[in-house]
């Protein structure tokens, strides 16, 4: 007789909207996943230790996951995260903000100006050599 575990989460092709998280939780689960400790994430966010292992906790239970690590494996198979690294402060990292729908950090911004200044030099440079 075998015995079946139906595994806890949402179902990765589920229909309904995910769950509604905090910008603190969203902050917590990305930091976890990131690798960083309660701790350190108490010390990003500017929380007591104990604060982040609550909201972890109740990040979890709204994930249905049976832990941190899995509330994040969770989260990046639901598209709540989204489990690659990020690209930040060129061209890529302006791009992919645009592509989530975000106004490009300052950084992204400065990597698009020297991109885009470095297209019009090469167009200039090839024109000049054409003629």
């Amino acid at each position: 007789m075998s015995v079946v575990r139906n595994s806890p989460g949402p179902a990765p092709s589920s229909a309904g909207p995910g769950p509604s998280l905090t910008a603190n939780e969203i902050a917590v689960l990305t930091a976890a996943a990131e690798g960083a400790t309660y701790a350190v994430i108490a010390q990003q966010l500017g929380f007591h230790e104990k604060s982040v292992n609550s909201l972890a906790h109740r990040l979890a239970r709204k994930l249905g996951a049976l832990n941190i690590t899995h509330a994040v494996f969770l989260a990046c198979r639901a598209g709540i995260l989204d489990g690659r690294p990020r690209r930040h402060g060129d061209h890529a990292g302006y791009a992919a903000h645009v592509a989530r729908g975000e106004d490009p950090c300052e950084a992204c911004w400065a990597g698009e100006r020297a991109y885009r200044a470095e297209r019009r030099r090469a167009r200039k440079t090839a024109k000049e050599n054409a003629a």
